[in-house]
């Protein structure tokens, strides 16, 4: 498994003639070349890139934690009319593929004008549309005793105040769960925005690396390796931070305490 990986970190530290006639792990020179040159060799620098992938990443963290918490909140907490219905609906928008609602996306993002925008990678998560995170929310907020709403209603609390004071306080694990895997999902997307971006200055990391690489022209295999080495730092970065949370929200979601 970890084979490749060091492969690619290998390949990023040889010079350019050896990255694919030697099959040792070892390069026989260490070269630094390739990172500077991926880093400066295109258009803009690949710090660009960076930034673009961090706003869209971190904005779609603050979204799906935002709104699908209160969604969750509304199905596991709050009697409604067709309650049973709406969570059978959104349980049923799992089994879309995303390329089954491509197509209606786009020519709406298109009529309003967010081509080459990243509100079509943005606005989405701020309306509770990843219905992985809700129904992960909504079993976990089933495992807290409705003992504290009930203690918390007779004491004069609103619905809003119980999800603020009570609910997001006990769910640390849940919301780190779905935040670590927004912004791994979010920071590896590559259909998404090659679908919606086509400035190179709205470049997403995963789309940089692409310019890397060019069937008619000669590609730059030193830079794309080398930043695709530091394309993986954030990613392993994040988890390596939250991953005690991460295991206890999955761990812990369902289950009653």
């Amino acid at each position: 498994m970890l084979y490749p990986l060091l492969w690619m970190l290998s390949a990023s530290l040889r010079p350019e003639n050896e990255i694919f006639t030697s099959t040792s792990l070892w390069p026989s020179a260490i070269s630094l070349d390739s990172y500077f040159r991926g880093w400066n060799g295109l258009r803009l620098g690949f710090g660009t890139f960076f930034i673009n992938s961090f706003t869209i990443a971190i904005l779609a963290i603050i979204g799906n934690l935002a709104t699908c918490s209160l969604a969750a909140f509304a199905f596991a907490r709050l009697e409604f009319w067709g309650r049973g219905f709406w969570f059978a609906m959104m349980l049923a928008t799992l089994m879309l593929p995303y390329q089954v609602t491509l197509i209606p996306q786009y020519v709406l993002f298109h009529n309003l004008g967010w081509v080459n925008t990243f509100l079509p990678l943005v606005v989405p998560k701020f309306l509770a549309a990843d219905g992985f995170f809700i129904f992960l929310m909504v079993q976990f907020f089933r495992g807290i005793p409705k003992e504290l709403n009930e203690a918390a209603m007779m004491d004069g609390c609103s619905p809003w105040r119980i999800y603020w004071k009570i609910l997001l306080p006990l769910s640390t694990p849940v919301l780190a769960t779905a935040a670590i895997f927004t912004f791994i999902w979010t920071w590896d997307d590559f259909f998404g925005p090659l679908i919606y971006l086509s400035d190179i200055r709205t470049y997403t990391v995963m789309l940089g690396l692409r310019t890397f690489v060019d069937s008619s022209a000669q590609s730059d295999w030193g830079g794309l390796f080398a930043m695709s080495i530091l394309s993986l730092l954030p990613i392993f970065l994040f988890f390596l931070f939250f991953q005690r949370l991460l295991i206890e929200g999955i761990a812990t979601t369902g289950m009653k305490r």
